[in-house]
């Protein structure tokens, strides 16, 4: 194992950078995603709503894997065939699409239940002082709605980050894509996955003591 490490360590550190800015991109996609939809899920407009449930249901009904071959391999084969457009995707635009899509279809939902947690006076309040139904959104119940989000955000990103590794499939120099480079190379499958997994587990501890730190703040404040 130390002989993986001092031979390999290297390419498997850059490899967990690597999979740090996929699920950091995955992350901030994704929560533009979700910013817009969870607020079409809770408009007084059915299309909106109907919109809204329809790109939820169907991006959590597929795995991820899937989502990723289609992402990678099928968009590039639509617009050529369709379109008659030549252009193919890098494993990371593939994969920043296709984190992004799915992490943004879990985040619709937090987002749509943290506004929901916020009482209906503050919007009602807002809205008898004469502001306009998106001013009071964006001004009143929303402030107050992400600061109950944070902890469920930053679990969010735990979950991303490890849904990184699926996208190896792709050829994206994700750690797990790394570490099948080296027992390819060493044959030492048990040591490398060993090595990988207390690497996964570090990163995935401290940003649970992140999500902690964070909840408890919070609830100070209140």
């Amino acid at each position: 194992m130390s002989q993986i490490i001092e031979t390999y360590g290297n390419l498997l550190f850059e490899a967990m950078g690597q999979t740090l800015v996929l699920a950091l991109w995955g992350l901030l996609f994704g929560c533009l995603l979700g910013i817009v939809f969870g607020l079409m899920s809770v408009v007084d407009s059915k299309i909106c709503k109907g919109i809204s449930l329809v790109y939820v249901n169907l991006i959590r009904g597929v795995p991820l894997i899937v989502l990723a071959f289609f992402v990678f391999y099928g968009v590039p084969y639509g617009l050529r065939t369709i379109f008659g457009i030549r252009s193919t995707l890098t494993a990371l635009q593939a994969g920043t699409i296709c984190l992004a899509l799915n992490c943004g279809a879990y985040m619709s939902e937090i987002i749509r239940a943290g506004i929901q947690a916020i009482d209906k006076g503050q919007m009602e309040a807002a809205r008898s002082l004469g502001l306009p139904y998106w001013r009071s959104m964006f001004k009143i119940v929303f402030p107050q709605a992400v600061k109950n989000m944070i902890p469920s955000i930053v679990n969010q990103f735990i979950i991303t980050l490890k849904d990184t590794s699926i996208l190896s499939v792709i050829g994206f120099p994700e750690l797990v894509n790394k570490a099948q480079n080296v027992i390819a190379i060493t044959f030492k499958s048990f040591e490398t996955w060993a090595i990988v997994a207390v690497m996964y587990l570090v990163v995935i501890l401290i940003l649970q003591q992140v999500a902690k730190a964070l909840e408890r703040r919070l609830n100070r404040g209140r």
